[in-house]
């Protein structure tokens, strides 16, 4: 068995996460001094989001130089700090790889700008003549995910896509050029000793040919993503099998892991199972992110629904996560703690592997951010209809009373974004201290996950409830676990769960699970025969 196939990776955003310079910007220096809280937690791996070159119109993810660092998150030497600490510690390091676009600063646009229509230049990106007797419509009705259309008309008269903001102008990927570019970016990190890729947007880098009309109901229905001319295309997967090829062949630097322990794990917003599927064939990616999952409401019915969709491949790496960069915090998305602390054992049960973000095991809620902070281009693409993701990107609270909470040496109101004033209760300093806490709940959780592995991380759990329930119980190997979703008590020798209890998201009531409650049990281990037990193949 793999590595990644049960592992447990926590997700980092740089600037949020602990600043070493003071300047209220978080960067890898503070990343690098914190890896120990990770280790400590019990991950086994460390996603990085992008500390490459950008003007910031995305969180990063507009980048201007794809094998570069941030001057704000540090330098070349800095990365490599990162990565050395992250292996002495025993934890692998996966960064992001963006390659369906790139800022609109990056030197092959400004090159593109410059060199005018039918320039070779252009041909990186999407640029295509408008619509209308002058052209002044857009080439087709693609919108974009961020709100408005997909396209933006430049000085000349011609427009091109950009299925993100305007300043994350997409790339060509049936321009040769644009192919070997980003192979040589997977090899120059390669060489600097990351054990994998999270590929952003891995369902967006083909465009259906000739770009045509995508119609209504865009980016509304998700079960529909699979269908859009934008998304999902073929050519995807015989690129994704170059990129395999590589990531098991490349030579690895001392520290990192083996080539083909190497890993490679797809951002594809493809709902339909068995498209979905196709991304994490045995000669494409290992893994690819279960949104399903995340979006699920807290309803066991549809949970379960989720899991069991997730299994419909035999064999295949599954993936669960309660939250991230792009995503409302469990706290707030299911409306209470007890609930997002139940789902948090809920997911660290099932067979597979998880992804963290970070804050998640503080029990973070989403925070609000004042309208003059926000960073987020969501909030002006949608007319001021979306708040945008902001609200989970603010700064890690470290420790102290007050704001910055440890996460800094500048001042609060010159941190990356603002912190709440109430969160004293919520740092890591102040958790450390109670049993109680999410904090320890999430360290117990994954200490105990790795002592009760999954005997098969690919094979589904055993159900014990009945599907229509509002409860969730299951065995995985020794494991048992049961939510109780519902509004009622419940007694888990109700559903056959016997063994010692092991851990649980909040008070048990004498031998039954409240509501908004997920408890853990060790399956006691099959009965012995008694001494003088008539069957012949009975041993003592």
């Amino acid at each position: 068995m793999s590595w990644w196939q049960d592992m447990v990776c926590y997700e980092v955003h740089p600037r949020a996460f602990a600043d070493a310079d003071g300047d209220g910007t978080g960067d890898l220096a503070g990343l690098t001094a914190r890896l120990e809280h990770i280790s400590e937690l019990g991950a086994d791996a460390v996603w990085c989001t992008p500390f490459y070159p950008s003007p910031l119109a995305d969180g990063g993810y507009d980048i201007s130089d794809h094998t570069g660092v941030a001057a704000d998150l540090g330098t070349d030497a800095d990365a490599g700090r990162l990565t050395a600490r992250a292996h002495e510690l025993g934890l692998k390091l996966i960064v992001d790889l963006v390659p369906n676009h790139t800022s609109d600063r990056h030197p092959w646009f400004l090159d593109a700008l410059a060199a005018g229509p039918g320039a070779a230049e252009r041909e990186r990106y999407l640029f295509r003549a408008g619509r209308g007797a002058a052209g002044e419509l857009p080439p087709n009705d693609w919108r974009s995910a961020f709100g408005g259309p997909a396209w933006t008309r430049v000085a000349d008269g011609e427009w091109y896509c950009h299925l993100h903001a305007p300043e994350q102008p997409d790339l060509n990927w049936r321009d040769p050029e644009v192919r070997d570019a980003f192979t040589e970016v997977l090899r120059h990190w390669l060489d600097r000793g990351v054990d994998g890729f999270r590929v952003d947007v891995a369902h967006a880098l083909f465009k259906a040919e000739g770009l045509p009309d995508a119609g209504p109901g865009q980016h509304t229905d998700p079960l529909r993503n699979h269908l859009m001319p934008y998304y999902d295309q073929e050519e995807l997967h015989p690129l994704y099998r170059e990129w395999r090829a590589l990531l098991d062949t490349h030579p690895a630097p001392a520290g990192a892991v083996a080539p083909r322990d190497r890993v490679m794990v797809a951002e594809s917003a493809v709902f339909d199972p068995a498209r979905l599927a196709r991304y994490i064939r045995p000669d494409e990616m290992h893994q690819a992110f279960n949104f399903a999952f995340l979006e699920a409401a807290w309803d066991a019915a549809e949970l379960r629904r989720v899991i069991d969709g997730s299994f419909a491949v035999p064999g295949a790496a599954v993936t669960w996560l309660l939250s991230s960069h792009d995503a409302v915090r469990p706290v707030t998305r299911y409306g209470s703690t007890a609930r997002a602390r139940a789902a948090a054992l809920l997911m660290l049960a099932l067979p597979g592997s998880a992804y963290l973000y970070q804050g998640e095991e503080l029990g973070l809620p989403q925070a609000a951010v004042p309208v003059d902070r926000v960073r987020d281009p969501l909030w002006e693409r949608s007319g001021h209809t979306e708040a945008g993701r902001d609200g989970a990107r603010v700064p890690m609270p470290w420790s102290g009373e007050h704001p910055p909470y440890g996460f800094t040496s500048a001042a609060p109101e010159d941190t990356w974004l603002p912190q709440p004033a109430g969160w004293a209760g919520l740092t890591v300093a102040a958790q450390d201290r109670d049993p109680g806490s999410t904090l320890s709940l999430y360290r117990a959780a994954l200490r105990l996950r790795r002592a009760h592995p999954a005997p098969d991380p690919a094979a589904p759990p055993v159900w014990l409830s009945a599907p229509d329930a509002p409860v969730i119980a299951f065995r995985r190997g020794e494991l048992m676990c049961v939510v109780n979703a519902g509004s009622e008590p419940v007694r888990p020798t109700a559903l056959g769960v016997s063994g010692r209890p092991l851990l649980s998201s909040g008070p048990l009531d004498g031998d039954a699970l409240p509501p908004d409650t997920a408890a853990w049990f060790l399956a006691a281990p099959p009965s012995r025969p008694a001494r003088g037990d008539t069957d012949d193949n009975a041993r003592d």
